[in-house]
């Protein structure tokens, strides 16, 4: 590791968890949804996050099937002690019914997760550990419950969840402490802010936004032109051809504001996400994904970048004039 990793801010995860960079890398991509694939530059790009201070990589069992896992594997053996492995369970999506995107939250599911995400990663104990989704027919407690088994019987060190409302956080870390709770937030996607930000605030759970770039929106002008044919984006609301012309238009307010300070947009969006976590009182570790060494030296320089309140009332404009939800 280079002296570089040294100048990245560093965050704790959870009340009692490690300190980790302030800001994670997504891996999804590396293995499917967002077009075409390259192993030699994403492994790169995995080496290079760790150069620059970045700590915590995040996958999930069923990125590519569980493929994502795989290829992490040998990068998680070399770099053991260095990093934070981030993984999740929820979707019943597996190689024999890759379109079966149902939920399941029971304990027996859980118990059988963990064991095939150990196995795939290459490790004995995952350190951080999602619950992806909500099955909301299932008792919450009961989910909780079987991952808190999970730690204390050594497969898993601190726990998460994913997209979940406020009163679920709060009735989770009444069972057992949660460290992070993972929800898209963005300049275009800001509904957490209301009441999830505020109870992890108070709780010291770590927010960790997924999707920061707006699903790759958020990077700027030439962003219309990265949307293949395979690129699970066609299908989202947000990304239609009507709607796409107008977000972009309000991309190119934030590319504006960038150019007067020499920055782009993707480090616009993610220094506006450190300064709004900075004003709400919660720890923020962003992860956007890229498989690209230079886009992540990008986004990764947007830790050391801050914002004064005159563009920060810019970019919170903005948000009310996005068409489209999310997904």
């Amino acid at each position: 590791m280079t002296s570089e990793a040294t100048t990245m801010k560093q965050v704790q995860l959870g009340r009692d968890g490690p300190m980790i960079g302030a800001q994670g890398l997504g891996c999804m991509g590396m293995s499917e949804f967002y077009g075409a694939t390259g192993e030699v530059e994403s492994r790169a790009t995995l080496e290079r996050a760790l150069e620059l201070g970045v700590t915590m990589f995040d996958t999930a069992d069923m990125y590519g099937l569980g493929a994502n896992e795989e290829f992490l594997a040998p990068f998680v053996a070399a770099n053991r002690d260095q990093i934070v492995i981030a993984t999740k369970f929820g979707y019943a999506r597996t190689p024999e019914n890759p379109n079966d995107w149902s939920v399941d939250n029971r304990p027996e599911f859980i118990r059988e997760a963990v064991d095939r995400s150990l196995k795939r990663l290459g490790v004995d104990v995952i350190d951080l550990y999602y619950m992806h989704r909500r099955d909301k027919n299932l008792p919450l407690e009961d989910s909780i419950a079987a991952m808190a088994d999970l730690v204390t019987t050594g497969k898993v060190k601190w726990l998460g969840l994913s997209a979940v409302d406020a009163d679920e956080l709060r009735e989770a870390q009444a069972i057992h402490p949660i460290a992070a709770v993972q929800s898209e937030w963005s300049i275009f996607t800001r509904d957490i802010e209301k009441d999830v930000v505020p109870v992890a605030a108070e709780l010291g759970v770590t927010i960790v936004p997924y999707s920061p770039l707006g699903r790759g929106m958020l990077t700027g002008s030439e962003f219309s032109r990265s949307i293949v044919e395979g690129d699970a984006r066609q299908n989202f609301p947000r990304f239609s051809a009507t709607n796409r012309e107008a977000n972009m238009k309000l991309v190119a307010k934030i590319e504006e504001i960038g150019a007067a300070r020499r920055l782009s947009a993707a480090q616009i969006a993610l220094a506006w996400l450190y300064a709004k976590s900075l004003v709400l009182g919660v720890k923020t570790v962003p992860i956007p994904g890229t498989r690209k060494r230079h886009r992540l030296e990008e986004n990764a320089q947007a830790t050391s970048v801050s914002l004064g309140q005159h563009d920060i009332e810019a970019l919170d404009s903005i948000a009310s004039a996005v068409q489209g939800i999310a997904v």
